[in-house]
């Protein structure tokens, strides 16, 4: 039995789907070389932006138009998961019967009944009981997979406007009708340790979901409330990641600087005392792990006791992706993002005061409801000000089902890409100039995978994320290298070891 993958979307869903891998893998199935080839193919989605709803439609288009091909040869089970399938439930069924399960973002874990239904699927095919036609298929027929109905976990608060965000924080529980859609809902549960072979870089999720509730985003929707991870099974996971010789981590959360835990009697733990009890552990175990990551901070929530943890921890990388996405306090508020452009620079320049040498990288929106082009040009100063090394920039398209959506005051598509195209062409200058200034210097790189250009070179990263390609043999992947930053193609550096 073979499967195949698509991922898009986060971090948080590439650890998701490397976790379903392993459970495949650990029943004896083996990785496929193409879709057209698979039994068993996933699409784990994203809802975040429009866009990327509309390439999984044209990828459910496309495996729709493939099921009729294979059905008189070899049929196989199409299962979408994520966000998308936690937002849309039925009308991905509706709108494509090619797709036989899918599964929310509470339900992962049913991936192993899929799995077992999909080899007894297949046991019927070869026995000859089960046969499909293209007919079967455009009826919405199957093959002899039992269907789950659409299942997801706790479903999201309904938020139409800013006034009914202060109903939100009432939200918890499952509703009976929850329970009628599926009797035995579990909470969310975090995705057991996944690691390849080999492997020495490896994502640790810490907590999961939303409560901000920012106008624009879907997250808190189709991801639920917080939910925070036990400190013992972080540990636990990261002793068997050092077993392995990992050396590098990736704390994941929609929002780690929301992590809270307390364990019976003990005193309440929140991100920067996971941190540095982290970084605490694996000093004192001498573990392999050298470099940990987190990702995404909410600035409202960055405190100066983490900008300490990071300052005294040797193995915290020295590196903040800080979304700020707008520069303007009047778009900040209609966000609901709960910082204003002042606090947002108090909180920079305390960073760079304790970390001098600190890399910050940001999210961009640009467009929202109601923005002038007094608002675009405070965006364009505070990133003058700030000086990101990065940014993912982006112009806001509406998601149905948040407040955003009916606010007034619409920016036209086509004002919305000049606008977008301003904050782009000044950041690429930014970055160049900024990457300019380390020219000469000897940096620590982790050797990731060889170059895609010329297989003699390796690509890697700085402990503040830049990227390096140098000379050295591919034996060296996986492990540190000192590495002097010799030219400047692109935003990539080229280096030389020494």
């Amino acid at each position: 039995m073979t499967f195949f993958f698509e991922t898009y979307g986060c971090q948080m869903n590439k650890a998701e789907s490397s976790a379903i891998e392993q459970l495949l893998l650990a029943r004896g199935w083996s990785a496929a070389d193409s879709a057209q080839t698979a039994d068993l193919i996933i699409i784990n989605t994203c809802s975040v932006r429009a866009t990327a709803e509309s390439r999984v439609n044209g990828r459910l288009g496309w495996y729709t138009a493939l099921r009729k091909e294979r059905c008189e040869g070899k049929p196989f089970v199409l299962a979408v998961t994520g966000c998308m399938a936690e937002r849309l439930k039925e009308k991905i069924r509706e709108r494509f019967p090619a797709v036989d399960y899918v599964v929310g973002n509470f339900e992962k874990e049913r991936f192993a009944d899929i799995a077992a239904a999909a080899e007894n699927a297949a046991r019927g095919t070869e026995d000859g009981s089960t046969a499909c036609t293209a007919d079967d298929v455009s009826a919405g027929a199957k093959t002899n997979v039992p269907l789950f109905r659409a299942v997801s976990g706790k479903k999201a608060a309904v938020v139409q406007n800013s006034a009914d965000l202060q109903n939100v924080l009432s939200f918890g529980d499952q509703t009976e009708n929850d329970k009628e859609d599926f009797p035995d809902k579990p909470a969310y549960s975090f995705a057991p340790l996944s690691l390849e072979p080999g492997a020495f870089q490896a994502f640790v999720p810490i907590m999961h979901g939303c409560n901000n509730f920012c106008t624009f985003c879907i997250v808190p929707y189709v991801r639920g409330r917080e939910i925070s991870r036990p400190f013992a099974e972080i540990v636990k996971e990261l002793d068997v990641l050092s077993e392995r010789g990992v050396c590098e981590i990736t704390l994941l959360g929609q929002n780690v600087n929301s992590y809270r835990w307390k364990d019976g009697g003990s005193a309440l733990m929140d991100f920067p005392l996971l941190l540095d009890r982290i970084a605490d552990h694996l000093e004192k175990t001498s573990s392999p792990i050298k470099w940990i990551r987190f990702m995404s901070s909410h600035p409202k929530d960055l405190s100066d006791d983490l900008i300490g943890v990071i300052k005294n921890r040797p193995r915290v990388c020295r590196h903040i992706h800080l979304p700020v996405q707008h520069g303007s306090s009047r778009i900040l508020q209609k966000m609901n993002r709960r910082y204003s452009r002042e606090t947002y620079l108090d909180l920079v320049d305390r960073i760079r005061s304790a970390l001098p040498d600190v890399s910050l990288t940001t999210d961009i929106l640009i467009g929202f409801p109601g923005e002038t082009e007094e608002d675009v040009e405070q965006m364009l100063s505070l990133m003058r000000r700030v000086r990101y090394e990065a940014a993912f920039m982006y112009y806001y398209n509406p998601r149905e089902g948040t407040p955003a959506c009916s606010f007034a005051d619409q920016v036209p598509t086509d004002e919305k890409k000049a606008r977008l195209q301003k904050v782009i062409d000044l950041q690429q200058v930014i970055t160049k100039e900024e990457a300019l200034k380390k020219l000469g210097q000897t940096v620590t790189v982790l050797a990731e995978s060889p170059s895609r250009d010329d297989k003699a070179e390796l690509l890697g990263h700085t402990e503040r994320d830049s990227r390096v390609v140098f000379a050295a043999e591919k034996k060296l992947c996986g492990h540190f290298a000192q590495v002097r930053l010799d030219k400047l193609h692109g935003n990539t550096f080229r280096g030389t070891i020494v």
